[in-house]
């Protein structure tokens, strides 16, 4: 015996539909402050990459706390010299939070109307596994962390 469907997402009220989209926000925020007061340039203030560690490479995310501390202090320069595909990706991961809003706002399901989600993660972790790769190499030196 099945079990009778939930509420659909129109259903909900709109402040249960906003509540993870805001509390994203909230937490989000919460760690930028936290990384602006605790600067991630100092040695060992918030650990260390396990890939750096293990392998002795950059990672794809290595350098954006950094430059998250860096966007904080208005340094888009030293922001993106840490991290610049974090830098580049932040207009793409505001606008999907955007449109997440938008669409919990109006009871839509979906986080993102895009067909094939899939080819789009697949894109993005080739890009960040080309990134990499890139800053990796002598000719991307100046990608490093």
């Amino acid at each position: 015996m099945q079990a009778p469907p939930g509420p659909s997402v129109r259903d909900r009220s709109r402040a249960r539909r906003l509540a993870a989209p805001l509390l994203t926000a909230g937490v989000v925020g919460a760690l930028t402050v936290a990384l602006h007061y605790r600067d991630p340039h100092v040695d060992g203030s918030w650990g260390a990459c396990p890939t750096k560690l293990l392998t002795g490479l950059d990672c794809p995310g290595c350098g954006g706390l950094r430059a998250v501390n860096d966007l904080t202090n208005l340094d888009l320069a030293a922001a993106a010299s840490s991290n610049l595909l974090f830098v580049l990706a932040i207009p793409l991961v505001l606008g999907v939070w955007i449109a997440w809003v938008r669409r919990s706002w109006r009871g839509e399901g979906r986080v993102l109307a895009v067909a094939r989600p899939q080819r789009w993660a697949i894109a993005l972790l080739v890009v960040a596994m080309a990134f990499a790769v890139v800053r990796n190499l002598p000719v991307g030196g100046w990608l490093a962390a």
